[in-house]
């Protein structure tokens, strides 16, 4: 089985406030206005986050992605007004970064190590 298309949701309770926010995450406003209480941003080629208004499950997502460049992304988001905790080293396999939204949604933001050196 091959899958073609990842989404990826995050439920919160205040969606103004949330999708505030993850404008400023993501750099932009959302690629797509799904209704009145879901959007979706498109990180990559293949896949999607959505933030949707659902309020009983509101801050209980955890997400990773990757980048090519972990401090380069870092700089980006605190010029946006992200904070982020300190980098972790995991193992010999990479690092990675968490960042909280406003109601507790975990996003990791992960480099892979380069296994060619």
């Amino acid at each position: 089985m091959t899958f073609d298309v990842l989404f990826a949701g995050i439920p919160v309770s205040d969606f103004d406030g949330a999708v505030a926010w993850y404008e400023r995450c993501w750099g932009r406003a959302p690629d797509v206005d799904v209704n009145d209480d879901e959007v979706m941003w498109k990180v990559t080629d293949t896949a999607w986050v959505y933030v949707i208004l659902a309020e009983p499950r509101a801050g209980k997502a955890l997400l990773a992605i990757a980048v090519p460049d972990l401090d380069a992304w870092i700089t980006e988001l605190g010029q946006r007004g992200i904070g982020a905790a300190p980098i972790e080293q995991v193992g010999d396999s990479g690092r990675k970064v968490t960042v909280m939204d406003l109601e507790g949604n975990q996003i990791d933001f992960i480099e892979v190590a380069n296994r060619d050196e």
